[in-house]
C-alpha cells in the first residue's frame, strides 16, 4: 500500500498529539537503544532524541515513501529504515515505540506475544491503536464500500471493529505474562478546518487501502460518494472568525508495559 507523507502530515499536530502522550507514560531513564515502529514521517520519532539525549533512535516503516522524508531528519543518533515490523529483532532494545501502526497487522497480537517474550527484562513497550472503527468515518466507508456498484471492487479491503482490542483485553495479555502495564482509552475531540476536513483527514490514514485498490478516476467517484455522507454525518460549524470548522471525535487506546527486571 502506497502512502501519501504529505497528505499524512497536514493534520500533523493533531495526528503526533497521541504519540507524545504515550511517551509521557514511559518511565525509562537510562536507555541506550530506542526502537519507533511504524514511524511515519520521522517528526514525532526525531523527538525523541530530546527525550533520551544519550540513546541511538531508530525509525522504521514500510513504507518507502515515508522513510524517503524521513531520512532528511537524520543525526548522528537518528536513523531511519524501511522495515516490517514482523521482521524486526527487539532483543536488544530498551524502549520500543509503536503509534497507530498495529491495528494494520490482523497478526499484531500473536507479535505482542513474541515481543514479551523476546524484549529483555527491563525493557519497555508502548503502543497506540485507533479505537474508532465504529465511528461514521469508518462505518460509512465500510457501507459505500459494500453498495453494489464498488462490492467486487472493494472486496476484502476494509476491516472493522476486529482490528483492535480493548484496553482491558490488551492490558490482559502483558498481565498474563508477568509484565507491568498500564492501560487507557481517550477520545479526542479534534476540531478541523476547512472544506470536507474529515474526507482530508481521512485520505492521509484509514482510506489508503481504498485509494490503492482503485485506479485515478474510481477514486475520485468513491471520494465523491463518502465525502456526501461524511458532509452529513459531520456538519461544520463557524469558527469566531467565520471559517468553518468541524469536530472529528477519535477515541486512541493506549498500552505502556514493561517486562520486569531480572
Amino acid at each position: 500500500m502506497r502512502w501519501d507523507p504529505n497528505q499524512y502530515v497536514r493534520f500533523a499536530d493533531h495526528r503526533e498529539r497521541p504519540f507524545h502522550e504515550l511517551v509521557a507514560r514511559v518511565g525509562a531513564d537510562d536507555v541506550s537503544n530506542v526502537v519507533d515502529l511504524g514511524c511515519g514521517p520521522g517528526t514525532a520519532t526525531a523527538t525523541l532524541a530530546r527525550r533520551w539525549p544519550g540513546a541511538e533512535i531508530l525509525g522504521l516503516d514500510s513504507s518507502a515513501e515515508m522513510i524517503e522524508r524521513a531520512k532528511a531528519l537524520e543525526t548522528e543518533r537518528l536513523h531511519f529504515a524501511v522495515e516490517d515490523a514482523r521482521a524486526v529483532d527487539l532483543s536488544q532494545a530498551d524502549v520500543v515505540v509503536s503509534n497507530a501502526m498495529l491495528q494494520w497487522l490482523p497478526d499484531h497480537r500473536e507479535l505482542l506475544a513474541r515481543w514479551r517474550g523476546e524484549l529483555k527484562p527491563g525493557a519497555w513497550l508502548a503502543f497506540q491503536v485507533p479505537g474508532n472503527f465504529g465511528a461514521p468515518s469508518h462505518t460509512l466507508m465500510r457501507e459505500v464500500a459494500g453498495r453494489p456498484h464498488w462490492r467486487e471492487r472493494l472486496a476484502g479491503v476494509l476491516r472493522g471493529g476486529e482490528s483492535v482490542d480493548t484496553p482491558a483485553a490488551y492490558a490482559q495479555g502483558f498481565v498474563d505474562a508477568g509484565w507491568e502495564v498500564d492501560a487507557w482509552e481517550t477520545t479526542y475531540v479534534q476540531w478541523l478546518p476547512g472544506t470536507d476536513p474529515v474526507l482530508e483527514w481521512v485520505r492521509g490514514t484509514g482510506l489508503r487501502p481504498v485509494l490503492d485498490a482503485l485506479d485515478a478516476g474510481e477514486a475520485a467517484a468513491f471520494e465523491a460518494e463518502y465525502g456526501s455522507e461524511l458532509r452529513s454525518a459531520y456538519p461544520a460549524s463557524a469558527a469566531p472568525d467565520g471559517s468553518a470548522l468541524t469536530a472529528l471525535p477519535f477515541r486512541r487506546i493506549f498500552v505502556v508495559a514493561r517486562r520486569p527486571p531480572a
